[in-house]
């Protein structure tokens, strides 16, 4: 058969109600609409309107988009608005791509946790980036960085990870001058990874403590403040993965790249 141009939206409407009925407790609002959206976009349950060209008057009729942010044909446009909105962010120095990345333990707590294990994954990857940043030995810099927080890896698993981009440099503590890096060397990593870690455990236990988090299933007996120790005990040994990708080509290559993390969905057409 041939599948080069089958869309997830084709999948969806020969499969999508059966599928419905068939996971109706598992299935949130939130999904439904998403699977609803996509079913319907670009076409005529969405209306339509006319398209002409400004040089021949040719015309035609063109169906609605859905303008669902997870639908696969309805992110170009906004991919390319988000582009030029952030091409007055960029400055002109070398820039780094860090990533911050959570064990398979964290990430199971993730899954049951999403808002606030994402809010805490967002402020450790922050702070630790600020503190060793503004240490003298390091850099002795504020830095300024876009996060953007992608939740599956390559195999569509459950894998929760915060991409940085970071300029190679920042200002000084008097906001006087700027304070470049050494060319093709932002931050250690190791000290990135450790300190992370560090910042991020705490955040989680303070959460714990605080009754923000819920656990099901198989996590069901971390509701325990013992359990939950003894849970956590092996991830503060083990080295947790922060590294830093070589610099980029310039400010463009970083849009691009970003482009690419902020507008696009898991289960891409063409994939």
């Amino acid at each position: 058969m041939d599948t080069s141009r089958f869309e997830v939206a084709d999948i969806f409407r020969q499969e999508g109600f059966a599928y419905r009925q068939q996971h109706a407790e598992s299935l949130s609002r939130g999904q439904r609409c998403v699977m609803s959206a996509i079913e319907r976009c670009r076409t005529a349950a969405l209306g339509g309107h006319v398209e002409q060209c400004d040089n021949c008057g040719h015309q035609r009729i063109a169906y609605n988009s859905c303008r669902n942010r997870h639908c696969p044909k309805c992110q170009s446009l906004v991919r390319a608005q988000w582009l030029e909105d952030r091409q007055a962010d960029l400055i002109p120095v070398e820039y780094f791509h860090v990533v911050f990345t959570v064990p398979e333990e964290i990430a199971a707590i993730a899954y049951q946790n999403k808002s606030v294990v994402y809010n805490l994954l967002f402020h450790a990857a922050a702070e630790t980036l600020r503190t060793i940043a503004a240490t003298p030995k390091h850099l002795g810099a504020e830095v300024g960085f876009i996060a953007i927080l992608h939740t599956w890896g390559q195999n569509l698993q459950h894998h929760p990870h915060l991409h940085c981009v970071v300029p190679g440099g920042g200002l000084s503590a008097d906001g006087e001058r700027w304070i470049s890096c050494r060319p093709g060397f932002i931050l250690p990593v190791r000290v990135l990874s450790r300190l992370f870690r560090r910042l991020f455990l705490a955040q989680l236990q303070t959460a714990f403590d605080a009754g923000q988090l819920q656990f099901f299933n198989a996590l069901e007996a971390l509701q325990s403040p013992d359990v939950f120790a003894r849970y956590l005990a092996p991830v503060k040994k083990v080295e947790w993965v922060v590294y830093a990708k070589p610099p980029f080509g310039g400010p463009q290559h970083v849009l691009e790249y970003l482009g690419r993390y902020t507008h696009r969905v898991a289960i891409a057409n063409h994939r």
